[in-house]
């Protein structure tokens, strides 16, 4: 069985990319990657390519993918792509995860048991939190701390969800979350993106919990943070939370069954 998936989208991540491969590679647990690349110029997906060749060592099976598109289509969009990727191919465990290694790729595994161990509380989506248990972000400026902290503070006055990373891109989802949220339009595409994510989750009355982790900054590339993407996520957040009136989330059993049609894949 297909089990761990780890999807990293990219764009101009040369400096990063066979290192974070590698890494997700070694750990003492086994996850394959998605390389969903937006028509990086700097070569990254020729370099992906090349990795193919290296992965797997030790068999026919293919653990490196890759997933090329056409010029910067968001950081949404990139995750809804690979996910639908990864449903269709029989995936039963899906991680955001960025590929500058602000996210640790060693905590992958504890994003994962929280989903698998079985137990009264196994989560269907597991959050890589950075303010769950204080501050918890290295080498960011002050002022770019105080903003994404109070953006999660905003987020949960203006949602009514207790999460206080609600801006978090290091998610592990089990499969069947996805497949019942995908069956709607995740309508962000950058920073609101992952907002509306949890939100929906949260409204289907999926089971999120948050895991505590450590944020480092990136050392190499360019961030790709704007204050466009900042704004769509203040906005967005009003914009979504006032279109959630007119919707209705089903129970999450009746949409458990309503997923077993499957999501179209990419």
């Amino acid at each position: 069985m297909k089990e761990r998936l780890v999807v990293i989208p990219t764009y101009n991540e040369i400096e990063n990319i066979e290192a974070i491969i590698r890494k997700v590679f070694s750990l003492a647990e086994p996850f394959d990657i998605l390389i969903v690349d937006d028509g990086s110029p700097d070569g990254t997906a020729r370099r992906v390519r090349d990795l193919q060749e290296e992965f797997p060592p030790n068999g026919p099976v293919q653990r490196l993918h890759l997933l090329e598109r056409r010029g910067k289509l968001g950081l949404g969009t990139a995750y809804i792509d690979g996910f639908k990727w990864a449903l269709s191919r029989g995936y039963q465990y899906l991680f955001e995860m960025d590929a500058d290694f602000s996210h640790n790729p060693d905590d992958l595994i504890r994003l994962y048991h929280a989903c698998a161990d079985e137990g009264p509380q196994r989560a269907d989506v597991a959050v890589g939190s950075r303010y769950i248990k204080g501050v918890n972000v290295v080498n960011w400026p002050m002022g770019r701390v105080l903003m994404s902290y109070f953006a999660g503070v905003y987020v949960r006055f203006v949602t009514g969800m207790s999460i206080m990373d609600p801006t978090a891109g290091f998610v592990c989802y089990r499969r069947e979350v996805l497949e019942v949220i995908l069956h709607n339009p995740i309508k962000f595409v950058g920073y609101a993106f992952q907002i509306e994510m949890k939100f929906t989750c949260w409204k289907y009355g999926f089971r999120i919990t948050e895991v505590p982790i450590i944020f480092t900054d990136r050392t190499k590339g360019v961030s790709k943070m704007s204050s466009k993407i900042f704004k769509e996520a203040v906005f967005g957040v009003l914009q979504m939370k006032i279109s959630s009136f007119f919707r209705h989330y089903i129970p999450r059993r009746e949409a458990a069954v309503r997923a077993e049609e499957p999501v179209d894949a990419v």
